[in-house]
């Protein structure tokens, strides 16, 4: 667990992210279950995009979506390219603790 010594700092931090919205809703979840057997099975593609944010202020709504488009054109090219399924996956993470 780290250890944050500027507790007004991370008391700030708390809040803002405790009203964002999810970024993961149960019924994606429980559709990536049901895809990922077809493509172990050679039935399509997997392809994860993944954003890392370096620091705090750079988490904000348009940055997420603005990784999400470009996510979702390099895996439609993707699709079209190999006409087969591809199942998407967006990781979003942060070094925020630096």
């Amino acid at each position: 667990m780290s250890i944050y010594y500027d507790k007004e700092n991370l008391n700030e931090a708390i809040a803002k992210l405790s009203k964002c919205s999810s970024l993961v809703v149960a019924g994606e979840v429980r559709s990536l279950h049901k895809q990922l057997p077809c493509i172990t099975q050679g039935q399509g593609f997997s392809f994860m995009g993944i954003d890392c944010t370096e620091a705090f202020k750079e988490f904000n709504v348009d940055h997420v979506c603005d990784a999400f488009s470009v996510i979702l054109q390099m895996a439609l090219v993707l699709t079209f390219g190999s006409a087969t399924p591809v199942v998407k996956v967006g990781q979003m993470t942060g070094q925020l603790a630096k």
